[in-house]
């Protein structure tokens, strides 16, 4: 039997993928709970008419993550924090610091998209940190702690 999947399905495929499955699976699990339907010609063409569409618009949001990432690249980002002793930090920075120092910059980007490499920061100088702009692209923002004035 073939079917659409109308959403991933662990072990049998992804979304919008065209698979072939036992008739009870189909039957009995898959359409009644809403995870796919039949694959006549008529779905299938919708379906190649929704990729077609989706792929324009995934372009266009790949390219605007393309634009951004120029700019946070062109970016010199510098978060102060209160040291004590040496150069170690009260407390510590992370995602959350990074993002209210980047919104402060213009760039609002949410803290689940950004990454600091190594974990929390601890220390004053300079770490880097990845920030997901989409799917494909991602961009790597050196960032400075330091101390407060």
């Amino acid at each position: 039997m073939e079917l659409i999947l109308r959403q991933d399905v662990e072990g049998v495929g992804f979304k919008d993928d065209i698979v072939t499955v036992k008739n009870g699976y189909g039957r009995n699990y898959l359409i009644p709970q809403g995870h796919a339907i039949l694959a006549t010609t008529s779905a299938k063409k919708v379906l190649a008419e929704n990729l077609k569409q989706r792929a324009f618009k995934e372009q266009k949001l790949v390219d605007d993550a393309n634009k951004i990432a120029e700019a946070l690249k062109a970016l010199e980002v510098k978060i102060a924090s209160k040291v004590g002793a040496g150069d170690k930090l009260f407390g510590s920075v992370n995602n959350i610091d990074v993002a209210e120092s980047l919104e402060k910059a213009g760039h609002p980007i949410e803290k689940k998209y950004i990454t600091v490499i190594g974990g929390n920061v601890k220390r004053l100088g300079r770490y880097n940190a990845v920030v997901r702009l989409h799917r494909s692209v991602s961009v790597d923002l050196p960032f400075e702690v330091v101390a407060q004035a």
